[in-house]
């Protein structure tokens, strides 16, 4: 929690308390670009504190249990039952099961049917939030698509309600009018025998359905200029610089190409800006443990049936 660039603030300043979470370990989290916009956007609200959580390796695990503490965030050590709002990544199926141990040994009741005024607002998102419904029942609500312009007005919404006697199921209901948000528990599914879905059924008379919420201008879009520096080596060890959002080409193996479309690129001259501005914030372009720049080199483009 005191890499180069990470956020401390003032508790006493503060009005709302966000923990973004990556349900694996802090060498895969800390690689992923997503949780570093949404880091970015929400610390620029005064107001507003948003921390790491990732998931404990298995003795780091064992070690909570045995000293009886509550999973907590990098920045201030907060206990993650004590946040008002809880996001958390879906980057892929296999930390499915990392979710129920965050929030177990966060002490942050499984269930959304069981959470009360005062339990943190579990949020969703990512890639594999397209298909929640494994999932569902433990989140509140979910993000379908880009979360960008959505993230900041959500919370702002989950301000309010903190400091008022809106009931939870009211903010949800709020929050559906948000393009993107798909709110499990106003949905009624039936299954056949075999487990497939026979009807699906809206509580709600003018909530039928959920349409994804989509960026239209990437170089408009928030971008974090000084990114957290990880003091140890993580799975992408250098700057990330998101060039592109969506693919033209339709590879059928591709999750990113049919989710994240229509295809949107950032201009080159922006890239550029983004990249030397990062690399200017307290990044080492190649000390150990740092963030390193490789300057792009020209290739052939391949259009033939291999490309």
């Amino acid at each position: 929690g005191n890499e180069v660039n990470s956020i401390r603030k003032d508790p006493a300043r503060v009005k709302l308390h966000v923990a973004l979470v990556f349900p694996d370990v802090y060498e895969m989290g800390e690689s992923h670009v997503g949780l570093k916009i949404l880091y970015d956007i929400l610390n620029r609200d005064p107001e507003i504190w948003a921390e790491r959580v990732y998931a404990p390796w298995t003795d780091m695990e064992a070690e909570l249990i045995r000293s009886g503490l509550p999973l907590f965030s990098l920045e201030s050590k907060r206990p993650l039952r004590d946040f008002d709002l809880i996001g958390i990544t879906l980057p892929y199926e296999l930390v499915y099961t990392n979710i129920l141990t965050i929030l177990d040994r966060g002490g942050v009741p499984l269930w959304q049917k069981d959470r009360k005024k005062g339990d943190p607002i579990v949020l969703g998102g990512g890639s594999c939030a397209f298909n929640p419904e494994p999932v569902a029942d433990f989140f509140d609500a979910v993000v379908i698509g880009d979360g960008e312009e959505l993230i900041h007005s959500l919370a702002r919404q989950i301000l309010s309600y903190k400091y008022s006697t809106q009931s939870r199921e009211a903010l949800l209901q709020a929050m559906t009018r948000e393009q993107g948000v798909y709110v499990p528990s106003f949905f009624e599914i039936d299954y056949r025998e075999d487990g497939a879905v026979r009807e699906i059924r809206p509580r709600l008379p003018d909530y039928p359905g959920v349409k994804k919420a989509t960026v239209t201008n990437l170089d408009q879009a928030s971008y974090p200029r000084a990114p957290v520096v990880p003091n140890i080596n993580v799975i992408h060890d250098r700057i990330g610089v998101e060039v592109q959002r969506g693919c033209v080409r339709g590879c059928r193996f591709c999750q990113a190409g049919y989710i994240y479309r229509p295809l949107r690129e950032r201009d080159p001259r922006r890239v550029g800006r983004l990249g030397n501005g990062g690399a200017a914030r307290g990044l080492d372009p190649g000390g150990a443990g740092g963030c390193r720049l490789r300057r792009a080199v020209p290739r052939e483009r391949h259009t033939g049936p291999l490309a």
